[in-house]
Formats: C-alpha cells, sequence, structure tokens
C-alpha cells in the first residue's frame, strides 16, 4: 500500500518533519543531560582527589612533627632513654588533630619485616588501647577484606613509607568508616608512625557538593528543554505553512502534467510510425554496411588470390612463349613437350590448392575442435605470403607446434587475418623502414599468452579500447568498414572464452590474446 500519494504530500511532509523535530529534541536533550552529568562526575571526581591530596599532605606533616619531636628528644642528653621513651609515648598519644581532633598518631613496633602472624606489636594507639603491647598479624582483613598492613609493610620495605586507605574503628563512633593513613618507618627504634584521618568528611562534603551540582544540572536541564520546546514549535510551524506551500506547488504541477499529459498523446499517435520508419532506415543502413564489409572482405581475398596466381602465371607465361619458339625454330621435342607439361601441371595444381585455402579458410566451423596455434598462424600466412613479401614485410614466428586451443579454427584464423592485414596496413601507409610482424606465444600453466607486435609506430586512438568498438576505423570508407576488430574481439571473447586487448610499446603496437590451452 501506497502511504505516499498525491493528495496527501503536504501531510506528509508536516507528520515526518514533526517526528524528526521531536526525535532530534529528545536526542539532543538526553546526550545533553548524558554530556553534562559526565562532567558532573568529572568534576566530583577531581574534588575527591585534591581532598585526599590534601589529606596527604596533612598527614605527612603530622608524621614529620612526630619525628622533628623524637628526634629532639633523643639529642637531648638530660633525658634518660626511659625518660625519653616515656616522654615520646606520652607526646604521640595526646596529640590530635583535623577539624573535630578526633584524628592521631599510632606506631607500630616492627619485629619481622616480612609479614606474618606476629610481624608487630601495637606500640602506641590513642583509639584502641585493647590492642597496646600485642602481637598483630600482617594478615589482617579490614571490612572489605583487604590486608592494609601486608600493603604498607611491602612498600615501607621499598621506600620508607606508604599511603593506605581502609576501613577502621572511628573513635566514639561503633562505625568502621574508610581511613587515609600515612605509614613512615623510623629506623632507630624499628617502628612504623602512622597517621590517619577519617575520610567521612570528605564523602559529606562531597555529597554536599553533589546536591548543588545536581540542582544546578536540574535547573540547566529545564531551561534547556524549555528552549528545545520552543524551538520544536516555532519549527513545527514552519513546517505546515511549508506543506501548505509545497501543495499548492504541486497543484499547479499536476496542472501542467494533466496539460502535457493531452500534448503526449496526441504526440504518441504519429510516433509508432515514426519508430517504425527510424528502424528501417537503421536496418537499410546496417545491412549496407555488412554488404560493404563483405565486398571489402572479397576485395581482400581476391586480392590475395591475385598476389598468389601472380608468380605462376608468369611461369606458365615463360612456358607457353618458350614452346610457341621453339615450333617455330622446329626445335620442339616430345621429351620437352613432356618435361613443360609436368611443369605447367604442378603450377595448375598450385593454383588449384590456392583456390582450395581460401575456399576452406571462410568456411565457417559448426564445431569446437583442438587445433594448433602455429599450424592456424601459418595457415593465414599462407594465404597473405605474396602480398606480404610485395610490400618487404618480415613476419618473424617464435611458437611451439606442440601448443594447441579448443575452439573454432577459422574464427581463430579470422581474429589473425584481421590483426595481421591492420598491421600490413598501417606499416605500408607509414612507409616504415624494415617493416616487421613478430608472432610470439608464451604458455604459463594453462594459459597461452599470444603477441602479435609490428613496428607500425603504434596506435594513435584513445583511449585506445576504442578501436575494439563496432564501426570504428581509422581507414578511409573504402579500405574497411570498422568491424574487423570488434567481430574479433567478439570471437575471442565471447566465443572462446578469452582476452583480446590492445597496447603500444616504443616501435609500435601489440595485440595480445589469451586463452586457455587445450587438452
Amino acid at each position: 500500500m501506497k502511504i505516499i500519494k498525491e493528495n496527501n504530500i503536504a501531510r506528509v511532509i508536516i507528520i515526518s518533519i514533526t517526528i524528526i523535530l521531536f526525535a532530534l529534541l529528545i536526542f539532543t536533550v538526553y546526550f545533553s543531560i548524558d554530556r553534562q552529568y559526565i562532567e558532573f562526575e568529572k568534576e566530583l571526581n577531581n574534588l575527591k582527589k585534591e581532598r585526599i591530596n590534601n589529606q596527604k599532605i596533612l598527614l605527612k606533616r603530622e608524621v614529620d612533627s612526630v619525628v622533628h619531636f623524637i628526634n629532639f628528644i633523643n639529642k637531648n642528653e638530660k633525658f634518660s632513654n626511659k625518660m625519653a621513651m616515656k616522654i615520646i609515648k606520652e607526646y604521640i598519644n595526646s596529640v590530635r588533630f583535623g577539624e573535630k581532633r578526633l584524628n592521631y598518631i599510632f606506631v607500630y613496633k616492627i619485629i619481622d619485616f616480612n609479614g606474618g602472624d606476629r610481624f608487630a606489636k601495637m606500640f602506641i594507639n590513642p583509639n584502641r588501647p585493647d590492642l597496646v603491647n600485642k602481637y598483630i598479624s600482617s594478615k589482617y582483613k579490614d571490612a572489605d577484606g583487604k590486608m592494609f598492613r601486608e600493603q604498607f609493610l611491602q612498600d615501607i620495605k621499598k621506600q620508607g613509607e606508604s599511603f593506605v586507605i581502609y576501613r577502621y574503628k572511628k573513635p566514639k563512633t561503633k562505625k568502621k568508616i574508610l581511613k587515609l593513613s600515612y605509614f613512615r618507618l623510623y629506623k632507630k627504634y624499628n617502628w612504623v608512625i602512622a597517621a590517619g584521618v577519617y575520610l567521612d568528611d570528605i564523602e559529606n562534603s562531597i555529597n554536599k557538593k553533589r546536591d548543588m551540582l545536581l540542582k544546578s544540572l536540574k535547573q540547566e536541564i529545564v531551561m534547556t528543554t524549555t528552549i528545545y520546546l520552543l524551538f520544536y514549535i516555532i519549527a513545527f510551524l514552519f513546517a505546515i505553512i511549508l506543506g501548505s506551500r509545497i501543495e499548492k506547488f504541486f497543484q499547479s504541477y499536476r496542472d501542467e502534467v494533466s496539460h502535457k499529459t493531452i500534448e503526449l498523446e496526441n504526440l504518441n499517435k504519429n510516433l509508432e510510425q515514426r519508430v517504425k520508419e527510424e528502424i528501417e532506415k537503421n536496418r537499410e543502413r546496417e545491412q549496407f554496411l555488412i554488404q560493404k564489409s563483405k565486398f571489402i572482405a572479397l576485395g581482400e581475398m581476391i586480392s590475395n588470390i591475385a598476389h598468389q596466381w601472380r608468380q605462376p602465371l608468369n611461369e606458365l607465361s615463360s612456358i607457353m612463349m618458350n614452346i610457341k619458339l621453339r615450333y617455330k625454330k622446329g626445335l620442339l621435342t616430345n621429351e620437352y613437350i613432356e618435361k613443360k607439361g609436368k611443369d605447367i601441371d604442378e603450377l595448375l595444381e598450385f593454383m588449384s590448392q590456392t583456390i582450395d585455402d581460401f575456399r576452406h579458410f571462410f568456411m565457417p566451423d559448426k564445431k569446437k575442435k583442438l587445433f594448433c596455434v602455429k599450424q592456424a598462424c601459418k595457415k593465414v600466412l599462407s594465404i597473405m605470403e605474396s602480398s606480404l613479401k610485395d610490400k618487404n614485410i618480415e613476419v618473424i614466428v617464435d611458437i611451439d607446434k606442440n601448443v594447441k586451443i579448443y575452439g573454432y579454427e577459422s574464427e581463430f584464423e579470422q581474429v589473425i587475418l584481421n590483426i595481421f592485414s591492420n598491421a600490413k596496413y598501417v606499416l605500408v601507409q607509414n612507409n616504415i623502414k624494415n617493416p616487421t610482424i613478430v608472432v610470439r606465444l608464451e604458455l604459463e600453466d594453462d594459459v597461452i599468452k599470444l603477441y602479435i607486435k609490428d613496428n607500425g609506430g603504434g596506435i594513435k586512438t584513445k583511449p585506445i579500447e576504442k578501436i575494439f568498438e563496432p564501426y570504428f576505423t581509422t581507414k578511409d570508407t573504402s579500405s574497411g568498414t570498422g568491424i574487423g576488430l570488434y567481430m574479433s574481439k567478439l570471437i575471442i571473447e565471447k566465443n572462446m572464452k578469452g582476452v583480446l586487448k590492445a597496447y603500444n610499446d616504443k616501435d609500435g603496437a601489440i595485440f595480445y590474446i589469451e586463452i586457455k590451452k587445450g587438452d
């Protein structure tokens, strides 16, 4: 069923534009929101990274200050080792930092840097006094299953410090919250001094920021949607106006088509007769060209026969003159008559064979057969031998006598004859010194490649493929019809399933034939 008809084109256009604009609106708003949301998440992630980096700086500074204090106490000679250790422990236990003063310093005394269930003792931990002086395991896992002690232990062995995020109990609460801790090795006592901050404050500030950004994003979405809706309404109104104009245009177009249809009907009444007349004229023209082609081919055949017969006729004339002269002088003998009779028989046999060669050459093949390529080329040369010699044209044939093709032999010979005739015409027309035609065959796997080359200066027609078009000729109208190469290409490519093409080299033209070798 046709959806678009002449009487509903305007409505179809309006509906189509409306659907397209609506779809565009939906996709645009969706991708705009999606892009803004991605930017929103990216901004929050950057903010979170920035806050965590700030906390890392804070933790490192707190631990550094503790290390400086320990070094200061150790350098003070008025304190005994016991007194110094007591002052250090009291100081570390008293250290609090952060907004709510909930963050603290804790210390491990490392026993085995390779880890294990008793890799260290908890030396100081204001948040977990129950763990002080007890062995702790590096295999301990936090609420998320993370072995954070193994991680900081590995980092400390490599670089002497480590930052680790894990879950741990927050002071004054029962919740285990994400915590960022900084661990630093103090080699003198094999201590790992650490400071941590709970990240819930960062999460809370991020969530507040998220709420603010979401509110801003919603406002922007509302504003964007409103703008697009206004644009959609304007475009919809424009589509209605455009559809109305198109409807008027098609109405005028229908009127014009109706008028033209009437004119066309009147014209068609006489068109059939005119077509018949033109077809008849073209048929007569084609018949004329075919007849002309036949006469030219016949003329060439007669010319070749004349060339073939010229020498034996001269010899016959010479024999008859000698017989006549001897008869007048009375020197005619039976032996002489018998000898010259044999010579005359041989000449007549040669002339008769020439007629048979031409008659068989132009006789069409009805069946395909296996034939020798070299023998086919030799047959063509035997027909053209006298005319080629008359023009001093040398023909060189380089073909293996064992190579055979399966196909129509006489058609193949006509192709070779056409190419030789064209080469002879060019060589004579251009008055070439040492005119030569070279026939060379190459065998590649089961493919025969036959090259027929002349030194006549090459084909001037461009593009060169035009020479294979029907009725195209560079000869004058008395010498050719332009169907020889056209028929040759049909014979090779259609009848024999091969390839025929032409190209130039520095000396002249090369015709290339490619056919599969016969078994």
